[in-house]
């Protein structure tokens, strides 16, 4: 299962991505009109006064940049349009990626609630059949882990990690300085991020 929060800074940024495209494909159609406008201008200005021969190519001139104009203003329209199209999707996507990240780690999760539905409604179980059970329910939560990346943090013989562990108490132990020796409730990490720091007792070192 991705992490709701990465999801959503993945989405946003493909978002700034294609938005810094289209925008610049905007910016470019925006300035080939300028450059034209600025092209027919430049010849109006150094056309003679009296120049009869040279109006029909200005004429031509200013028909060309018009229809050059036209077609670049289109073609930002266009640009414009698929900037918010964007943008929208990217909304959606983020709306999307928050509320349904969970999705795959609650359809692991039902096998595990129809077992125990099942055990709660047999009566007269032996404890053996009900030691199967909660062994059985027990795997499938594991499954259901391992599919959410959602990893065991069991440090016990391991060197104290305090981003990892939670240290309760430190006792003197036959074990090297700040090695947990007791692991009082197990840690864990979804995609290598604790979302539960394993509680632990901790090694003061061999007494002298």
């Amino acid at each position: 299962m991705q992490d709701p929060n990465q999801a959503s800074q993945d989405a946003a940024k493909q978002d700034a991505a294609k938005q810094e495209a289209a925008a610049a494909q905007a910016a470019n159609a925006q300035q080939t009109i300028d450059t034209d406008l600025a092209a027919v201008a430049a010849a109006a200005d150094t056309a003679p006064e009296n120049g009869v021969d040279s109006m029909p190519s200005l004429e031509e001139a200013l028909r060309q940049a018009e229809l050059k104009a036209a077609e670049h203003h289109d073609a930002w329209l266009r640009a414009k349009a698929e900037t918010e199209n964007v943008r929208r999707r990217a909304q959606e996507d983020i709306v999307k990626a928050g509320k349904f990240a969970a999705e795959k780690f609650a359809s692991a999760m039902l096998p595990v609630k129809d077992s125990l539905e099942a055990a709660l409604a047999t009566e007269n179980q032996t404890l053996e059949k009900l030691r199967e059970g909660v062994e059985l329910t027990l795997r499938q939560l594991v499954s259901a882990f391992e599919g959410a990346n959602l990893a065991e943090e069991n440090p016990l013989g391991q060197k104290f990690d305090p981003n990892k562990h939670q240290a309760i108490s430190m006792i003197e132990a036959d074990a090297e300085a700040n090695t947990v020796v007791n692991v009082l409730q197990k840690g864990y990490l979804l995609n290598e991020r604790v979302i539960r720091p394993a509680m632990v007792m901790v090694s003061k070192g061999k007494s002298q």
